[in-house]
């Protein structure tokens, strides 16, 4: 009964078929469903993958959420973290379509045809449609986070591969009891030549993996150095005293710090990445003519009437102002517009603390629109830091910066080799997207050394750990400067005998379930043999399915007797006349067998006596 109790859950979840004779059992070796219920489970099974597969690329694309969301901003004009919103949408949609699946495949195990509810069907086409609509429209507008996906595979192959394989592993039971159920031969060699191919490309996937984090113990290097992307802005308003004074305060070894500077129209240099001052201050309430001018078009003495804090506490870019005691959201709120020369002077209070930043040119007709470069370096040498902590990056004049001070730190974007040596690059700004080993390793043989931008996520801070990269910059030095060593760090023995073990644990464990479905076949066919000597008969009653046999004359009298079919005891008097406990030959014996039936049995069906 409690076996009947849970079909009848499962149909009435897949299928909203709460009535017990409702469903109707597969006969053995036959088809699971109709021709419109087996479209719906194909649907289902593309559905689960095309979820699988968005739910994962955004999962991995979460180091640049906040880049996402602020592109949203500028289209729509007001802040929603779209980011967090997709990733629960995407996940919500997987563990509906993941339930699904699950449902299918124990009504399949119990014997039992599929009947989709049409809401499901209705819920599955939802999931499809935006799991497919989301991955084309990122693949055309964000297609870069595609390479980000493929460098996630260098930490977290080894566990997709064993999930994998522990998946695989699990649905053999399904697949071996429909093999030796099914009749044709041509469906069983189809089925089992899938079920082996996905084993085969499973078990030899670790063969393609690549990963920087499997080396040789000992082999690991320091841990690289963390420049704060515009201060701490987890913990502050980016661009401004406050974050970089966050930054400075932390306990996190040599903290360099990195900005965006923009020249203001009488020429103060200040921070701001964005092109408009509309995401980060309130020039729409002080400005609101002029919220959508260039930065680079306001005085400074506008800029300084800006509040560039509140803005942090409202929109929570990070999901962390909550986290903010009463004195730092109070200090936040009043943060005004930082310049350049602030910065420089805070960074000077720690003589080991670099500064690097990207240079903004000012739109044309700007009054400052030629000589940008000049007015920087005019600022760094009014300013009390040393010109060595200062990381130059703008690729302009870069000869001309050269002339007016040789001491500061050349830096550069990606360059062939011979041009950075030609410009005498001391260090390479690289996007986290063109992480190489080998690369790396070049550019240190050559005395330079690299930073990654912009690293949020643990796995790539590993992943650039485990490449030799000299530092990133990050949005959470707090968080990244908290690791002790690599998320994944294996030697290549360890991991070889991993997969190795996990493989063949995995085939040993297939094979006894196949196995063990080929004996409970034999056995099962055994067993209808035996029975097909009576002759039976079903009728039903309100709680089940009774069988009735007519059996040859017992052997023997008294209630010891057996049917020689069945092996079950044949009652001294059952509506027949007669003396002495004599039975009549073919008497009728009604044996109840609940909803699981010998019949079931003799149709080759997997049922078990109740």
């Amino acid at each position: 009964m409690a076996v009947g109790g849970l079909v009848l859950c499962l149909r009435g979840l897949y299928g909203c078929q709460w009535t017990r004779y409702q469903g109707t059992p597969r006969p053995g070796g036959g088809c699971c469903c109709n021709k419109r219920e087996g479209a719906s489970l194909a649907l289902l099974l593309s559905a689960i993958c095309w979820t699988l597969v968005f739910l994962y690329f955004w999962s991995q694309a979460s180091n640049n959420y906040n880049d996402f969301d602020s592109y949203i901003f500028k289209k729509l004009g007001f802040w929603v973290p779209w980011s967090v919103v997709l990733l629960a949408i995407a996940a919500s949609f997987f563990a509906y379509m993941a339930v699904l699946a699950l449902l299918a495949v124990c009504l399949l195990s119990e014997g039992q045809k599929l009947y989709l509810h049409w809401s499901h069907k209705i819920g599955i086409a939802v999931s499809l449609v935006f799991s497919v609509a989301a991955t084309a429209v990122f693949s055309l507008r964000w297609a870069d986070e595609w390479e980000t996906l493929v460098l996630s595979f260098q930490v977290t192959a080894p566990y997709l591969h064993l999930g994998g394989v522990l998946l695989a592993t699990a649905l053999g039971w399904p697949v071996a009891l429909h093999f030796f159920c099914m009749h044709s031969r041509v469906r069983r060699g189809l089925v089992l030549a899938v079920y082996l191919g996905v084993l085969a490309v499973l078990y030899l996937s670790p063969l393609g993996m690549y990963s920087p984090c499997i080396m040789e113990e000992g082999t690991l290097g320091s841990p690289p150095g963390l420049i704060g992307h515009r201060g701490m802005p987890m913990l502050a308003p980016e661009n401004t005293a406050m974050s970089f004074e966050k930054a400075l305060e932390a306990d996190l070894g040599d903290l360099g710090l990195e900005t965006d500077v923009t020249i203001s129209f009488d020429g103060v240099p200040f921070l701001m990445h964005d092109d408009t001052l509309l995401r980060t201050t309130n020039v729409l309430e002080v400005f609101p003519d002029r919220a959508n001018y260039a930065a680079a078009l306001f005085s400074w003495s506008e800029l300084e009437t800006l509040n560039a804090g509140a803005w942090f506490l409202s929109h929570d870019p990070f999901g962390t102002a909550a986290s903010l005691g009463a004195a730092d959201r109070e200090r936040a709120r009043n943060q005004s517009v930082c310049s350049l020369r602030t910065l420089l002077d805070l960074a000077a209070a720690r003589p080991g603390t670099p500064v690097i930043f990207d240079l903004y040119q000012p739109p044309g007709g700007h009054p400052y629109d030629g000589d940008w470069i000049q007015r920087t370096l005019e600022v760094i040498h009014e300013s009390s830091i040393r010109s060595q902590q200062v990381l130059w990056l703008p690729q302009d004049q870069r000869a001309l910066v050269q002339q007016m001070d040789p001491e500061l730190q050349q830096t550069s974007g990606r360059r062939p080799l011979e041009e950075l040596r030609r410009n005498c690059i001391v260090k390479v700004n690289m996007n986290y997207r063109d992480l190489s080993t080998e690369l790396i390793r070049k550019y240190a043989a050559a005395n330079i050394t690299t930073n990654l931008y912009v690293v949020n996520q643990p796995w790539l801070y590993s992943l650039a750990w485990c490449a030799g990269v000299r530092s990133v910059t990050t949005n959470a030095p707090h968080l990244l400067g908290t690791l002790r060593t690599p998320l994944f760090l294996m030697s290549p023995v360890m991991y070889n005998v991993m997969w190795i073990l996990t493989d063949v644990v995995s085939f040993m464990l297939v094979l006894l379930i196949f196995f063990f479905h080929w004996w409970r076949k034999q056995s099962l066919a055994c067993a209808k043999a035996a029975l097909e000597q009576g002759t039976y008969t079903k009728f039903r009653t309100e709680m089940s399915t009774v069988w009735s046999t007519s059996v040859p004359h017992a052997q023997g009298e008294g209630h010891g007797a057996l049917a020689p079919a069945t092996g079950l005891p044949v009652p001294r008097d059952h509506g027949v006349s007669g003396g002495g406990g004599a039975h009549p030959h073919n008497a009728d014996v009604d044996v109840g067998f609940g909803r699981n039936t010998a019949a079931s049995v003799a149709a080759g069906s997997r049922r078990d006596f109740i």
